[in-house]
C-alpha cells in the first residue's frame, strides 16, 4: 500500500481474511490490478507466508455499497515475481471511483497477512 518494500513495512491485518478499500483520484474503466509482496531473499525468515493467496477484487459505486461488481478471482503465487499483474476477468462496462481488494487466505501464516503494495490500472472516464 506504501512504496516501501522493506521487511515489516507493510499494512497488516490479523488473521488470513480482510479487505482494503481504495478511493482512486478519479473514475475509471479498470484494466487490471498489481498486487507486490516483498520476495523470499529480503524475508528474515526465507519464507512469504503473510503473502494474501486468494483474492477477488470489486469495483464500488459508493463507499457504503455492500457487494460491489466482482472484476476477478486470483492468486498471489508465492513462487512468482514480487510484483504480480493480474487482468480483470469480468466483462464490465462501468467506470469506478473506489476499488475494494477482499483476501480471502495467505500462504500460512497464523496470525496476520501483510499487503506491500496494491495498484489499479485502467483507462479515465471520460
Amino acid at each position: 500500500v506504501q512504496p516501501d518494500m522493506y521487511p515489516g513495512n507493510c499494512w497488516a491485518f490479523k488473521g488470513s481474511q480482510g479487505y482494503l478499500v481504495v478511493r482512486l483520484s478519479m473514475k475509471i474503466y479498470p484494466t487490471a490490478f498489481t498486487l507486490e509482496h516483498i520476495p523470499k531473499s529480503l524475508s528474515p525468515t526465507g519464507n512469504i507466508t503473510s503473502a494474501s493467496r486468494n483474492f477477488s477484487v470489486y469495483g464500488l459505486d459508493d463507499e457504503y455499497q455492500e457487494e460491489g461488481k466482482l472484476l476477478g478471482e486470483y492468486v498471489y503465487d508465492q513462487d512468482g515475481e514480487p510484483l504480480q499483474m493480474f487482468p480483470v476477468m469480468e466483462k464490465n462496462e462501468d467506470a469506478f471511483q473506489i476499488v475494494e481488494l477482499r483476501i480471502f487466505s495467505n500462504w500460512g501464516h497464523a496470525e496476520y497477512t501483510c499487503l506491500y503494495r496494491f495498484r489499479v490500472h485502467g483507462k479515465p472516464a471520460e
